[in-house]
């Protein structure tokens, strides 16, 4: 299997991401690299299993996505994903412009058959099994009938990547009445209650870390704000904790003691465990990693693009649309 990573996409490329995609052909020896940088960005010679190519230019992060990919048709994001729609790749990884990205992906590599509308894949912690979210962001609307076909591809990701037997699925809305919701969610909720998969219902807010649903399913706008929410309660939590012991010794001295709880919580909660987010629903594999990824996070991101590659999560997905279209 081989995977095109963007060497140039990122807050902290291209130091980390050569350092991710080394530490990974390291770890997997079924997975080759084709890192796609700037000449002078880029060893020639990175390590085994990594192939250097060069591209002319990089999509920045202020760019507005569609003017710079017309405008810099050899930015490091469009050569790899050039290279996976020639077939000499089989994913894309980057951390670079996730609205590059996603434009990008739907102009090399077009939809998978049935699929609507693509949808990119957030995986959380909860107080049960990690939450596969989706959409955060590929769309701000969907749907009834998208919304029930993200809960599909949602389910197939769990259970190919995150082994989960027969995933719970639920929408995500402001109560847990059938009724409740807008007009897509309300209509979502009948079909979802009237199709195969194990439908739970709905979820409000405060259950989204709760762990009642494997599968938690909403538009983009609203998953994108769910997510990043999210991702602040950590940092928010970690800063008031300190306030609220600096200058105190007795305080003090009961954190040193709790300091493994708080090392393991933090971990769990740390999103690198899971590194990237994958456009779920087009005609390739494509993974989008966080700005601000560490050399950690996007080593995670790889391992999540190998179990899709491994496990043919898009022909599951295409299978399952055909079965039930």
């Amino acid at each position: 299997m081989r995977i095109a990573v963007d060497g140039m996409g990122g807050d902290h490329a291209p130091g980390v991401v050569l350092q991710a995609v080394q530490a990974a052909a390291a770890r997997w020896s079924d997975l080759d690299f084709l890192l796609v940088g700037m000449p002078k960005a880029l060893p020639r010679n990175p390590g085994p299993r990594v192939k250097v190519v060069t591209c002319g230019s990089v999509i920045l992060m202020a760019d507005p996505p569609l003017a710079a990919l017309r405008q810099k048709r050899d930015s490091s994001i469009s050569i790899a994903l050039d290279l996976h729609q020639r077939g000499e790749a089989d994913a894309v990884l980057s951390a670079g412009s996730t609205g590059a990205q996603v434009a990008a992906s739907l102009k090399h590599l077009g939809r998978l058959p049935g699929v609507r509308r693509p949808a990119i894949i957030s995986v959380l912690p909860s107080l049960g099994r990690p939450l596969v979210l989706l959409d955060v962001g590929a769309s701000s609307d969907a749907t009834a009938a998208e919304l029930l076909q993200y809960a599909r591809m949602g389910h197939i990701f769990s259970q190919a990547v995150l082994g989960v037997e027969s995933p719970g699925i639920a929408l995500l809305s402001i109560g847990e009445e059938p009724g409740k919701g807008n007009r897509a969610v309300v209509e979502a909720h009948k079909s979802l209650l009237d199709s195969d998969l194990r439908f739970l219902g709905n979820l409000e807010g405060r259950d989204v870390l709760a762990g009642k649903a494997d599968v938690l399913v909403c538009d983009g706008f609203t998953g994108n704000i769910t997510l990043k929410f999210a991702e602040s309660i950590l940092p928010v939590l970690k800063s008031r904790l300190v306030d609220h012991i600096q200058g105190r010794p007795l305080r003090l001295f009961g954190a040193a003691l709790l300091k493994p709880a708080i090392r393991e919580l933090r971990q769990e909660f740390n999103y690198e465990e899971y590194g990237g987010a994958p456009l779920i629903g087009v005609q390739g594999n494509s993974v989008i990693c966080h700005g601000s990824s560490s050399a950690r996070a996007i080593e995670s991101a790889i391992g999540v693009t190998r179990l899709m590659l491994l496990n043919k999560v898009n022909d599951r997905i295409t299978r399952s649309l055909q079965e039930h279209t």
